[in-house]
């Protein structure tokens, strides 16, 4: 039987084989992934699609990012309200793409 993840065929011996099976994202890759929307200004709906969310989660995220100070809500005019990254979210958002970088990096080598 020929089996293929992401179209390579998967001998017998798997054990010296490494699988790249993505798994659910991390709450870490979730904000970055916000973030990097919202670095010209988002909407809600821009973000929570571009970024795949859940209403649920864009929520959730969304006002931890506010609180935090990561993340400004612009009010453009009385029906327009646009996410903004703020100074401190673009840093974070560098911290964590370094900090993804290097476990991949490292897990790469194994």
């Amino acid at each position: 039987m020929n089996v293929k993840v992401n179209g390579k065929p998967l001998s017998s011996t798997a054990g010296k084989q490494k699988l790249s099976i993505r798994q659910r994202r991390s709450n870490i890759e979730i904000i970055a992934d916000m973030l990097r929307v919202g670095e010209n200004g988002a909407g809600k709906t821009e973000i929570m699609y571009t970024a795949n969310m859940s209403y649920h989660q864009i929520q959730k995220y969304l006002g931890y990012l506010i609180d935090q100070g990561f993340i400004n809500r612009v009010n453009i005019d009385n029906s327009m309200v646009v996410y903004q990254v703020t100074e401190s979210g673009f840093k974070l958002l560098k911290a964590i793409d370094t900090l993804l970088n290097m476990i991949e990096s490292t897990h790469d080598s194994d």
